[in-house]
């Protein structure tokens, strides 16, 4: 038995309060629908600037009656340090969640990913200490990696960062190393590489590449690639997030925390690669994209590659990725056909 599935025993027995700021979101909302059928009680926060109400509402109907009554949604936003006190009252653990994603969003408007990435992160790190929470969890990110060359990333060595939103999250990580040193509160932060899933907005400007391609081929539209298509990343289905964070939470391995993990796969995969994934999975269900794709400028903040080295997780934590890429998009794809085909 993995460790995952010893915590996925454990859990129903010793039931806790967790707090999932971001809730409403991509991996929020995947959260709080593991955390609800493990039978634990939730708090979620979200003032819905980039999570849907929609996604709690489908998590609802994943989930019994009965689990549903374990969770309290408070609209509310970290930016303000009464809501991040209100919410961290009478919880065990915290998984902060809540964010200003994507480079390009940071590069167009620095000011707000500043304001939400770092003040409001700090008003949750003020607020989960005060309250003396048993761990805090947060979404740290692979963008931390910079200029530095190396394949595959090791969380010790970092280069410069090369948009606002790396920056941001860099200083998540240093807050997080003052609270420890300072006040002795215990953190640990996941450097997420590119996730994917179910309820992925395919939407907006700064959308991932996963639904957005997706959505683009079930409708029959171009697809378009941000360079020469060898561009690579680590891709990471959101159920090894999941875990990530559950396995985050609840360790009692004093070494792993006040540590900052790589959560991927492990491998590489270029868009072009990509491409061929969704096209062949959508043909398995039923959907045939014949397009080819239209290849433009690289863009702006982007790094060439990204891979991470994932043995610190699976030491510590004991951390085992269920799923690869493309058994990921393979379970995945019906959420999307059935999601973004009727749009």
């Amino acid at each position: 038995m993995t460790p995952y599935e010893n915590i996925q025993q454990l859990l129903p027995n010793t039931p806790k309060t967790w707090l999932i700021t971001g809730v409403a979101g991509f991996i929020g909302s995947n959260l709080l629908e593991t955390l609800l059928k493990l039978n634990q009680t939730v708090v979620g926060l979200d003032n819905f600037a980039t999570g849907f109400q929609h996604n709690l509402d489908e998590v609802k109907s994943t989930v019994s009656a009965k689990q549903w009554q374990n969770f309290r949604f408070i609209e509310g936003d970290i930016c303000h340090s009464e809501d991040c006190q209100m919410a961290c009252n009478g919880v065990d653990y915290v998984l902060h969640q809540a964010a200003l994603g994507s480079v390009p969003r940071s590069i167009a408007s620095p000011i707000n990913t500043n304001n939400t990435n770092i003040s409001g992160y700090l008003n949750m790190l003020v607020a989960a200490r005060d309250a003396k929470v048993s761990s805090f969890t947060y979404a740290a990110s692979s963008s931390t990696y910079g200029d530095h060359p190396a394949l595959p990333k090791m969380e010790d060595n970092i280069g410069n960062p090369l948009s606002p939103y790396a920056v941001t999250k860099y200083v998540n990580e240093l807050y997080a190393d003052v609270f420890a040193r300072t006040y002795g509160f215990n953190t640990i932060g996941l450097r997420y590489f590119n996730i994917f899933g179910k309820r992925q907005t395919p939407d907006g400007a700064y959308a991932a590449v996963i639904p957005k391609w997706t959505a683009s081929m079930i409708k029959g539209e171009e697809i378009f690639v941000n360079g020469d298509g060898e561009t690579s990343r680590d891709f990471n289905f959101i159920e090894n997030a999941v875990q990530a964070n559950i396995l985050a939470a609840t360790t009692t391995n004093l070494e792993a925390k006040n540590q900052v993990y790589n959560v991927a796969v492990g491998g590489r995969t270029t868009l072009n690669a990509l491409f061929e994934y969704i096209q062949e999975v959508l043909k398995s269900n039923g959907v045939t994209y014949s397009k080819v794709p239209i290849y433009r400028d690289f863009r702006e903040g982007d790094v060439r590659h990204s891979q991470a080295d994932i043995s610190k997780i699976k030491d510590l934590l004991g951390y085992s990725p269920e799923f690869v890429i493309r058994d990921g998009i393979v379970k995945a794809m019906p959420w999307y056909i059935k999601s973004l085909g009727a749009q």
